[in-house]
């Protein structure tokens, strides 16, 4: 059962969260940030995990602690999940196309927490969520996850496309890299046998 839950309470937020990573894509998602909870619901939807949030936090500031506290709390469930690794895929990565924009994002579930993130977002704010924060929560999750994770915008103007397309595609690709290959179900994809 690849499935976790994880229930974080700090000073700025209270985070419920459950991740089921062979779900069927669904998700009930109440961040209290309405541009992070379409997000939250289409990175669900395109990796076709099952997702549940439900987060607390110290919105009247502004969405800074809230998607961060997300973003370490779905990377903890990921992990949490996946247990020893064996006979995932490992590998997955995707270029997708939303309208003007092409986002590449490729992950390696190494063990190792690494993040390459490169955007060129054409506006400070997707109504009023701060642009920047998408690094903040894939940072986050990547820490948590313990996963390699590039994604690089190779086109587009629009920031609600841009972001759209980084959460789609890093979906997708995690789909990819966590899915279970048949062949080597039994196995560690690793020559250390462990990752």
């Amino acid at each position: 059962m690849r499935k976790a839950q994880i229930e974080r309470k700090t000073g700025e937020t209270d985070i419920t969260l459950t991740l089921d990573l062979d779900g069927k894509g669904q998700s009930a998602v109440d961040s209290g940030c309405g541009f992070l909870d379409h997000m939250l619901t289409l990175f669900a939807k395109h990796s076709g995990y099952g997702l549940c949030v439900k987060c607390k936090g110290d919105t009247q500031v502004d969405y800074h602690h809230t998607t961060e506290d997300i973003g370490i709390a779905l990377g903890q469930a990921f992990y949490k999940a996946l247990g020893d690794k064996r006979g995932i895929t490992r590998y997955g990565d995707i270029t997708l196309p939303m309208d003007e924009t092409l986002i590449m994002a490729a992950v390696d579930i190494s063990g190792r927490d690494y993040l390459a993130f490169a955007l060129e977002l054409s506006s400070a704010k997707v109504g009023d969520f701060d642009t920047e924060l998408c690094e903040e929560f894939f940072l986050a999750f990547t820490r948590e996850a313990k996963l390699t994770l590039h994604v690089r915008q190779l086109a587009g103007k629009n920031a609600h496309h841009i972001i759209e397309g980084v959460f789609k595609a890093v979906a997708r690709a995690l789909a990819k890299a966590t899915a279970i290959d048949e062949k080597k179900k039994d196995e560690i994809p690793s020559t250390k046998g462990v990752l």
